[in-house]
C-alpha cells in the first residue's frame, strides 16, 4: 500500500535537539495546527500517540471522587466525551463505540473490582494501552512501543535486582523478551544477541546520578527513533519521530536537575517499599 507523502509539512518542521531549553512549537500545537495538512488514514496512526493523554485524563477522572480532576486537553477526547464513556460502562455498557477497546474493558474491569489499588490500575491501563500501540498497522509505530516496553521492563528488572526486589510479577507484556525477563537470571536476561542495545542498559544501569541516566535512556531512544526512521524522509514515520522527539524536550524543559533528581530518588524509594512502577517508567 502506498504511503502518503508530506514533503511541504516535513520541510518546514523546526530543527529540535534533545538540549533545547525552550521550544517554539509544541505537541499541542503539531494537532492544532498540522493534523488538517494529513489524510485521516495517517491522523488515526497520531491519535495513538495523543492517546496516552487520554489514559491520565480517564484515570484522573475515575480517581477525582468528588473533586474536580486536572483535565489535559492534548488527548483525543473532550472532557464531556470521557464522562459519557465512564457513565456508560457504570450503566451496564460492555461495548461502546468511538474508543478504543481497552479502554471501555478497563472501565468495565476498574468497576467491577473498584477496591483493588490505583496503582494497579494504572499499570492495567497501560499494558492495555501498549498492547494496542504494538498492534498498529504501521511497522514503526509498533515497533515503538515494543521497543519502550522492552526498554521499561529490562530497566525496571535490573533496578530491582539491585534493591533485591522481586520483579516477575511487575513485568507487563505477553512478548518473547518480556518472558526471558521474568524468567532468566542471566546479566543481560540472555537477550544481547537479540536486542542490539542490551548492553547500554546495563551500562545505565551502573550510573550512579539518576537525572543524567535518564538522560542518556532518552539519548538512546532518540537514537533508535533515528535509526528505525532513517529512510522515511516525508512520511508519517518521520511525522511521528517528530512528535516523540517534542514531548521528549517538553519533558526535560519542565523539570531542573533539582526537581528531577527530586523525582528519581522517589523511583528507586518506591522499589525498596516494593510497590508498583511509578508512571514515570512507562514513557
Amino acid at each position: 500500500m502506498m504511503k502518503s507523502n508530506y514533503y511541504c509539512t516535513v520541510a518546514g518542521l523546526p530543527d529540535i535537539t534533545l538540549d533545547d531549553t525552550k521550544l517554539s512549537f509544541t505537541v499541542g500545537d503539531f494537532k492544532e495546527e498540522l493534523y488538517p495538512e494529513l489524510t485521516l488514514k495517517d491522523r488515526k496512526l497520531l491519535d495513538i500517540f495523543y492517546l496516552q493523554f487520554d489514559n491520565r485524563n480517564l484515570l484522573a477522572l475515575i480517581k477525582s471522587e468528588n473533586t474536580e480532576p486536572v483535565f489535559d486537553s492534548s488527548g483525543n477526547f473532550s472532557s464531556d466525551e470521557l464522562e459519557e464513556l465512564v457513565e456508560l460502562v457504570q450503566n451496564g455498557e460492555e461495548s461502546v463505540k468511538g474508543f478504543p477497546a481497552y479502554m471501555v474493558d478497563f472501565l468495565v474491569a476498574f468497576y467491577a473490582k473498584k477496591e483493588e489499588e490505583v496503582a494497579n490500575w494504572e499499570d492495567r491501563l497501560s499494558v492495555g494501552y501498549y498492547n494496542y500501540a504494538m498492534k498498529s498497522n504501521n511497522q514503526f509505530i509498533s515497533s515503538w512501543y515494543t521497543f519502550c516496553l522492552h526498554l521499561n521492563n529490562i530497566q525496571l528488572a535490573l533496578a530491582s535486582r539491585r534493591h533485591g526486589i522481586s520483579y516477575a510479577e511487575t513485568i507487563v507484556g505477553n512478548t518473547e523478551v518480556c518472558e526471558a525477563i521474568r524468567k532468566s537470571n542471566a546479566r543481560d536476561f540472555g537477550l544481547s544477541a537479540e536486542l542490539p542495545y542490551m548492553s547500554d542498559l546495563l551500562k545505565l544501569d551502573e550510573m550512579v546520578d539518576l537525572v543524567e541516566r535518564e538522560r542518556k535512556t532518552d539519548l538512546l531512544k532518540w537514537e533508535w527513533m533515528e535509526e528505525a526512521s532513517f529512510y522515511d524522509y516525508f512520511s508519517l514515520e518521520r511525522l511521528f519521530v517528530f512528535l516523540l522527539k517534542l514531548e521528549m524536550i517538553e519533558r526535560w524543559i519542565s523539570l531542573d536537575k533539582i526537581k528531577g533528581n527530586q523525582k528519581f530518588r522517589a523511583i528507586i524509594d518506591s522499589l525498596k517499599n516494593d510497590v508498583q512502577i511509578p508512571e514515570e517508567f512507562k514513557k
